[in-house]
Order: structure tokens, then C-alpha cells, then sequence
């Protein structure tokens, strides 16, 4: 009899839901062949792209257009079984011929919206095309210049038709993201989440692990906290799980299966809600809340001026960055309170948890002590 599998592989297979992609991995599809047919007349049909976990998904293509120094491709979004507004959305990429030396440059086509305030990982004014698209499309632009002999200086312009009226139905407006929807995902992966299916693959995850004789595990909100809690402690896959948003989940089931050590990691605005009491970390269902922010920065010992600018921040990132420019350890703050969140939940059952909070780029910016 083979061993049990655990991890978010496992997970995601127990759940019977099927993935999808983001539109970030939909954007490099439509690059890809633009590029491929700029430079070749003909657009590969259906094209194949490399997502940053190796896989090699292949996109049909709804739109192709070559007229001159550019092509324009269009790929309609998959969602998979998530419930996702963008499922169904017809991205497109426009890319464009530069002089050698001008390098991959980004635009925001229609539909694609404009970062205008602070706090997020773009700067204001950039079109809202996330790290890591952006470096899958460079990667792809790259190889498909060494394969033809081209210098890959190009212009590509993203767009996604009704995108402006889909963004309504997101946090874009709220967090200064005008004219349309964000460019988003770190693994080209949506993963989908049926609350009910998913909370059981978490369930699923803790027995596995347990039967395996593994007595720490890892709640983690992503792939990204996957790889730092590797990384900090060595964990294997089969201790890993993915919570996703239902932090409430691993913690209450665990509390009835417990295990000596428990790893909450995830990133900084998650983690802030569970640090404020939320169990469900769903940006529809629980929000980052600044005034609980400037409150433990006051706590850190912020000035009321500094503790005025955390409430008033545009995202969580944003307050953490005032406070580390100010030596005001909100990070810490932030991991501690919500450890004891996770602690007031587990009831005494014996379990030692630490929490450890990231930034988008997987670098740690905040962490408690066991306890």
C-alpha cells in the first residue's frame, strides 16, 4: 500500500475541484504567441507557457491580429471551479517592436487599470500588472528573442475587455487602482475554493500528517508561505497546508487533533485580520483594519502623528512600511497578536504555535516566539 500524500498537490486532488489560471498566466499566453507571430508571421495555436512551478498548460487563442510592428492576441480566462468574477474575461496583449536598448516596457491597455495611490508593490502610475506576471512575460519574451535572433525590446499593452465595469465588482477602487482590473497571480494558478471542500482537504491534510508521525505542521495562506516555511524549518510537503483564507479551520480542527507545533505563515494584511480576531481571512468576508494597526503600533511605541498615518494608510503594506521607517516593529506586533488569536481558538489544547508574516516576496517581516 503506498503512503498517503499530503500538501497542497493532495489537497487540491481530495477537493475534486478544478484549477484554472490567473490572469497574470493568461496575459504571458497572449504575449507569448503575439511575440512569436511578430516575429514569425504565424501564431502558435494553441500556445504553451512555463508557469514558475514548471508547469505547461496550453492556451487556445480567441484573438489574433498582425498588422505590421505589432500583434495583438487575446486568450479568454479559465477560472477553473473557483468562483472568480475574471472567469470568462478575454485578456489581451498587444506587443510592439522598440529600439534595441528599450528593454520589456508595460502599458495598461483598456480595461487594465493604473496604480494611483501608495502601498501597493507597484509604484503610482504604473499599469497594474503585478511582479510577478510581469517577470513570466519577461522570462517568455526572452527565450522566444534567443529562439529568432531578436533583441526582445518590446512594448507590451494588457487589456481585458469590460474590465473596467469587472473591477467594480473587486477591491480595485478602494485601494487606487483605477480604469480596470489588476494583473495578477505568483504561480499562474487559481486555486479554486469551495469553503466546504476546501475546509475538508484541510481536515484531510492534518490527519495525513499526523499519520505520518509528523508532529509539526504549517498553516500557510499561499504558495509563497509555503516556501519560506520551508525554508525557516525544513518542513516536508506532507506537513504543509494549504488554509487559504480559512485560518479558523486548521486551528479548530486542530485543537480536537492536536500536534506538539503549529506554523501559522502567511503574509502581513492576512495575518493582521487573524491579529484582529478574524478566523475567515476572505477579502469579502473580513478586511484589514488600520485603526486595530495604528492601535498596536501605538503599542510599539509609534508617536500619535505615526499612529495617525498607519489609520490612515491606503493597505496594510503601506502601514508596515511607515512603521519600519520609523523602527516601530509592526511586523512583531502583528505576529504576536495573532498568535494569541490562534492560541484563544486552540483552548488550551496542547499545541505551541508561532506565527511568521511575509511580504509579497516571501521576505519575512514579522514573527512571535513559540508559545
Amino acid at each position: 500500500m503506498s503512503e498517503a500524500k499530503g500538501g497542497r498537490s493532495a489537497q487540491l486532488k481530495h477537493t475534486g475541484l478544478r484549477p484554472g489560471w490567473t490572469t497574470g498566466a493568461c496575459a504571458t499566453a497572449a504575449t507569448t504567441a503575439a511575440y512569436t507571430a511578430l516575429l514569425t508571421g504565424d501564431f502558435p495555436d494553441p500556445v504553451s507557457i512555463t508557469l514558475p512551478k514548471g508547469q505547461t498548460p496550453a492556451f487556445a487563442l480567441a484573438v489574433e491580429e498582425l498588422d505590421g510592428e505589432q500583434a495583438t492576441v487575446g486568450v479568454v480566462k479559465d477560472a477553473g471551479d473557483d468562483p472568480d468574477v475574471t472567469h470568462g474575461a478575454l485578456v489581451r496583449a498587444t506587443v510592439r517592436r522598440l529600439p534595441p536598448g528599450s528593454g520589456v516596457v508595460f502599458r495598461a491597455g483598456p480595461g487594465v487599470g493604473t496604480v494611483t495611490r501608495p502601498g501597493l508593490p507597484l509604484d503610482v502610475g504604473e499599469p497594474a500588472i503585478n511582479p510577478m506576471p510581469r517577470q513570466m512575460m519577461r522570462e517568455h519574451i526572452a527565450r522566444i528573442a534567443a529562439d529568432h535572433g531578436a533583441t526582445g525590446d518590446v512594448e507590451v499593452t494588457v487589456s481585458v475587455d469590460h474590465g473596467e465595469e469587472i473591477a467594480r465588482s473587486t477591491w480595485n477602487p478602494r485601494l487606487g487602482i483605477l480604469g480596470g482590473l489588476s494583473i495578477l497571480g505568483t504561480t499562474g494558478v487559481v486555486v479554486p475554493y469551495s469553503c466546504s471542500a476546501w475546509i475538508d482537504s484541510i481536515r484531510r491534510g492534518v490527519d495525513v500528517a499526523r499519520a505520518a508521525g509528523h508532529t509539526h505542521v504549517a498553516g500557510c495562506t499561499g504558495s509563497t508561505s509555503e516556501k519560506t516555511v520551508v525554508a525557516e524549518y525544513g518542513l516536508p510537503e506532507i506537513a504543509l497546508l494549504d488554509m487559504g483564507d480559512f485560518a479558523g479551520a486548521v486551528l479548530k480542527y486542530v485543537r480536537r487533533h492536536p500536534v506538539d507545533r503549529l506554523t501559522v505563515c502567511g503574509g502581513f494584511a492576512k495575518l493582521s485580520k487573524l491579529a484582529a480576531g478574524h478566523l475567515d481571512l476572505h477579502s469579502a468576508r473580513s478586511q484589514v483594519d488600520k485603526g486595530f494597526l495604528a492601535e498596536l503600533a501605538r503599542q510599539g511605541g509609534a508617536d500619535t502623528a505615526l499612529a495617525a498615518a498607519v489609520a490612515d494608510a491606503n493597505t496594510g503594506l503601506a502601514a508596515l512600511q511607515l512603521c519600519a521607517a520609523a523602527g516601530v516593529p509592526l511586523g512583531d506586533l502583528v505576529a504576536v497578536a495573532a498568535r494569541d488569536q490562534a492560541l484563544s481558538v486552540l483552548r488550551g489544547a496542547p499545541v505551541a504555535v508561532d506565527v511568521i508574516c511575509i511580504d509579497r516576496a516571501g521576505a519575512v517581516v514579522g514573527r512571535s516566539g513559540v508559545h
